[in-house]
């Protein structure tokens, strides 16, 4: 023992050196949104696979939830399906539309790594380019919404969660027509704002919220929250749970659009 703090005081300057250089690496990428994105790109892989068998192993704790949610989704696109539709007269025909072009195509990722109580929260993702992945394609999860990529590398991608200040995500109230942007300003992952309603917008308590579309990110109809409460220009809502933390069973599948 006295030898290794021999060994550690002769080296101190070493040390001092490198813990001063790890902190100013840290400091810059915080502060520069330039170099953040180099660095996401150069060190996500390393981070990810750390990521991605931490996440291996908690999983196993919440598989039967996992299991719950996708019967439950199998079950709403069985009722989907055309086939569970009885014929209204035996004239009519069915044919398959082949004039709408695809504009949205899906691709099932997994959540490695999120955060929700940081100024701004952000998601790993366990796909990247290789899988197609790219910025400024947007996240949705079982309940709804979770963000939009920010950096993909070969096998993993950062998303800007919903629980950013700096992401709005234009909404439409379903009942009404009426429209705003939903800005997380309230600080709680639970809940966010949606800014910029019409003044006589009839904005009710447990009103649905979903995505207006039109942005190229986001299908119009992706569930966003309900709200709970409104002013004259703004709504506090509930979000439908965008961003948990990767231990839980419904943030274990993420699909991107």
């Amino acid at each position: 023992m006295r030898d290794l703090f021999r060994f550690l005081f002769k080296i101190r300057n070493t040390l001092l050196f490198l813990v001063l250089m790890a902190l100013s690496y840290a400091w810059t990428i915080a502060g520069n949104e330039h170099h953040r994105a180099h660095a996401v790109g150069t060190a996500n892989t390393a981070v990810g696979r750390v990521y991605a068998w931490r996440t291996d192993i908690t999983e196993f704790t919440s598989l039967r939830d996992v299991n719950l949610r996708l019967a439950n989704e199998n079950a709403d696109l069985r009722r989907r399906d055309r086939t569970s539709y009885a014929p209204v007269y035996s004239r009519f025909i069915a044919f398959q539309d082949t004039i709408h072009e695809v504009r949205y195509d899906m691709l099932a990722a997994r959540v490695v790594n999120s955060t929700t109580h940081r100024q701004r929260n952000t998601l790993t993702l366990d796909k990247g380019t290789q899988a197609g992945v790219g910025p400024d394609m947007g996240v949705i999860g079982t309940d709804g919404i979770v963000g939009v990529v920010s950096a993909a590398g070969p096998r993993f991608s950062v998303v800007v969660s919903v629980l950013d200040p700096e992401l709005n995500t234009s909404v439409v109230l379903p009942r009404s027509g009426h429209f705003g942007l939903l800005s997380w300003d309230t600080g709680d992952p639970r809940t966010a704002s949606v800014v910029d309603i019409g003044k006589h917008a009839p904005v009710k308590h447990g009103d649905t919220l979903v995505t207006r579309g039109g942005d190229g990110i986001f299908p119009p109809g992706i569930p966003v929250g309900w709200s709970r409460n409104c002013a004259t220009t703004r709504a506090a809502i509930s979000t439908l749970s965008p961003c948990a933390s990767p231990r839980t069973s419904h943030a274990a599948d993420r699909s991107m659009w």
